[in-house]
């Protein structure tokens, strides 16, 4: 195992995992990938970030190994258009921006993909990367995985809490989170987890809107945390196949989320949870009002949660298909 530094290797070798740090420092950082060519001697070789993908997957290739890459994520300026073609602009991003991130970025990262395999985590991702140049044989969906908690019954309470983890950033609407809660009729406390550039202005504008809301910042414990709340919410404006949402669902919560990008093959809407249009306060309002007057619908809607996330996303199982991928791949040699 190679990683990006000596306190994540430290962790793969606590469980037993052989692994070595190679750090590379930016995407241009050639003498770190030239002392990652040594480390190169096998069937697959699989890398999992930017920097990786740019300067391992030729010499994964050069090596005759097997080349897989996992696309986790995309640049939120154009995640916002998986699924949704036909979204604005969002505030602050240049048409130059978005230009360079259709017709460039994803321009390199198809002809990289052309080296072997990519495996990315939603198929509305895959969708999206097919549309845009990216050939369908070599894109496999592989979600990722979530060990299930033991089932918790949570008592009727008022005011009924919800929950959000998330980065404080325009893309995960927060702000509509906010405004939303304004124009709930029933009484709600917001348990805000994450960090971000718009804390200091959600913040206020939580205060102006009297809303009931702690900010509690990144914390590491979050799977504790969702023990003393009732339901979870992502108002996102761009997502691809969010953990939080998983975490939730393992955790017996029903989801109140929007429909972008892979969310809704997470939420299954009206069975695990409800899902809004982006953007919408009052569609968002609505649904935490459903959930907010009606517990025995929380703890059903929770129960399907948590058994959909065991049938569809065991770890063991997601494991197992990524392993199934690298054997198919050594037996084609």
């Amino acid at each position: 195992m190679l990683c990006a530094s000596e306190a994540v290797a430290a962790g793969f070798r606590e469980t037993g995992v052989e692994a070595v740090a190679v750090p590379l420092r930016h995407k241009l950082d050639l003498a770190g990938a030239a002392r990652v060519w040594r480390h190169l001697e096998a069937d697959v070789v699989h890398t999992h970030d930017r920097r990786t993908g740019l300067l391992v997957r030729p010499q994964g290739r050069a090596r005759a190994a097997h080349v897989v890459h996992t696309l986790h994520g995309l640049p939120e300026e154009i995640a916002l258009r998986v699924g949704r073609d036909d979204r604005p602009l969002p505030p602050g991003v240049s048409r130059a921006r978005l230009t360079w991130l259709l017709h460039g970025y994803l321009r390199i990262e198809s002809i990289l993909g052309l080296l072997g395999t990519i495996v990315v985590p939603s198929e509305a991702m895959r969708r999206f990367l097919v549309q845009h140049g990216f050939a369908s044989r070599r894109i496999h969906v592989i979600p990722s995985g979530v060990s299930i908690l033991p089932a918790k019954t949570r008592p009727a309470r008022e005011p009924v809490v919800a929950a959000i983890a998330a980065n404080l950033e325009y893309w995960k609407g927060i702000d509509v989170l906010l405004e939303a809660c304004a124009h709930v009729r029933r009484p709600v406390r917001l348990e805000i987890f994450g960090d971000g550039s718009q804390r200091a202005s959600l913040e206020s504008r939580a205060r102006e809107l009297r809303i009931d809301a702690t900010f509690h910042g990144f914390v590491d414990d979050l799977r504790r945390r969702l023990d003393d709340v009732d339901m979870f919410v992502l108002p996102s404006r761009a997502e691809n196949f969010p953990i939080a949402i998983l975490e939730a669902m393992a955790s017996g919560l029903p989801v109140v989320a929007t429909r972008v990008g892979g969310v809704p093959e997470l939420v299954a809407d009206g069975e695990t949870g409800l899902l809004v249009d982006p953007g919408d306060p009052r569609q968002l309002a609505a649904a935490i009002d459903r959930f907010a007057a009606d517990p025995e619908l929380r703890r059903a809607l929770g129960e399907h949660g948590a058994r959909r996330a065991a049938e569809r996303f065991d770890p063991e199982q997601i494991a197992g298909r990524m392993v199934e991928l690298y054997e198919r791949l050594h037996a084609s040699r």
